[in-house]
């Protein structure tokens, strides 16, 4: 998680978090100020050219692109926050060039999800929220993760998804994006629904793909 330090030593930062974790950040609150100093009409422009759209599923840049698009401020600062919560003990595990892979994976298996489940649809989707779902259900991996091994330089190996805090905390998530969707209860600043089916895909990808791409599984089986 990220923290808000205490006052201490001057080399402490304010905001415990990686430079991977603050540039995202400030990628997508940069990207959002820009779409906001334009026209009505600029901005709608925006929208269809980088929203993900699922009438048009071969538009490939637009499964990376609708991360860094936002209906709003409050839109944008959500994601931002549960980026920095959730965002950090992902990058410090995996580095900065696996844990970018990672987060645009889960973008992207957010999109496809949405995809199946609204397919034709020509409904414009845009926010972080699936890759954060899925940076979300990587870290309640990490979070839960044994001891480090007797070595000491060995991290320790990532929870199995059998682990019970780890099925409790993904069967709440999984509870509440439900309920939130089907019941019409998480409703954007602008009236529109939350594409709660691409937080689910996002959540999966994260959860079960972690331990594809987390180096210390490799490293700890050749002990």
């Amino acid at each position: 998680m990220a923290f808000f330090q205490s006052s201490g030593p001057h080399t402490e930062r304010f905001i415990n978090a990686p430079a991977s974790v603050l540039w995202l950040i400030g990628v997508i609150m940069a990207a959002h100020a820009a779409r906001a100093f334009l026209g009505a009409s600029q901005a709608d422009y925006i929208i269809l050219d980088y929203a993900f759209i699922p009438v048009r599923p071969t538009d490939a840049l637009t499964y990376v692109s609708y991360l860094f698009v936002h209906g709003g401020f409050l839109h944008a600062l959500i994601n931002s926050l549960w980026l920095l919560a959730f965002g950090p003990p992902v990058a410090w595990r995996l580095g900065t060039a696996r844990f970018l892979v990672f987060y645009f994976l889960c973008g992207i298996a957010a999109a496809l999800a949405h995809l199946v489940s609204d397919w034709g649809s020509i409904v414009p989707v845009v926010g972080a929220s699936g890759a954060i779902s899925g940076l979300m259900g990587g870290a309640i991996r990490i979070l839960y993760a044994g001891q480090p091994s007797p070595l000491g330089y060995h991290p320790p190996s990532l929870a199995p998804v059998y682990a019970r805090p780890v099925l409790f905390f993904a069967s709440v998530w999984i509870g509440v994006n439900i309920v939130v969707g089907v019941t019409g209860l998480g409703l954007t600043e602008d009236g529109e629904l939350i594409a709660w089916v691409a937080h689910m895909g996002g959540f999966f990808a994260g959860f079960l793909g972690i331990s594809l791409i987390d180096p210390t599984q490799k490293d700890q089986s050749e002990v």
